[in-house]
């Protein structure tokens, strides 16, 4: 298995995990006192969406399927799961510690991809990803700070 397929496939994981906490997080936040930030959170549900498509059409073109939902690689990348407890409370302050946590955990991983030796195409697609991503993470900051 290549370095970039490697990768590719660990992204995608990530990636989905943050769909899944960035839409729960939604459906949270549109019931409780600050319903408009739920819009943050699916429009950076969306984003994560098209990450992994992105990422997953890079694999296809090089021939492999990196999308590998329900593996143990899958398992391997939680950055999500504190989001459980908090969205089991009514504070947006909580939904949204969650969502800085699971951000914190998926910049993580793309710094550590970005230390790989990365072909030059797929490089430039997770260091502009990455660059987004740490982009919404302080948009989430700011509304946290807000709460």
């Amino acid at each position: 298995m290549s370095v970039d397929e490697k990768t590719a496939k660990g992204l995608v994981e990530t990636l989905k995990d943050g769909q899944k906490g960035f839409a729960a997080s939604a459906d949270k936040l549109a019931d409780s006192t600050v319903p408009q930030w739920a819009d943050t959170m699916r429009r950076l549900q969306l984003q994560r969406v098209q990450f992994a498509q992105e990422i997953v059409a890079f694999g296809h073109d090089g021939g492999v399927d990196v999308d590998e939902s329900g593996s143990a690689l899958a398992a391997a990348h939680r950055g999500w799961l504190t989001l459980k407890d908090a969205l089991t409370g009514d504070k947006p302050s909580g939904v949204l510690d969650a969502a800085v946590q699971g951000e914190d955990h998926t910049v993580s991983e793309y710094e550590k991809a970005l230390k790989e030796d990365l072909s030059e195409g797929f490089r430039a697609m997770v260091q502009r990803q990455h660059d987004e991503i740490v982009a919404a993470r302080a948009e989430v900051k700011g509304l946290q700070a807000l709460s």
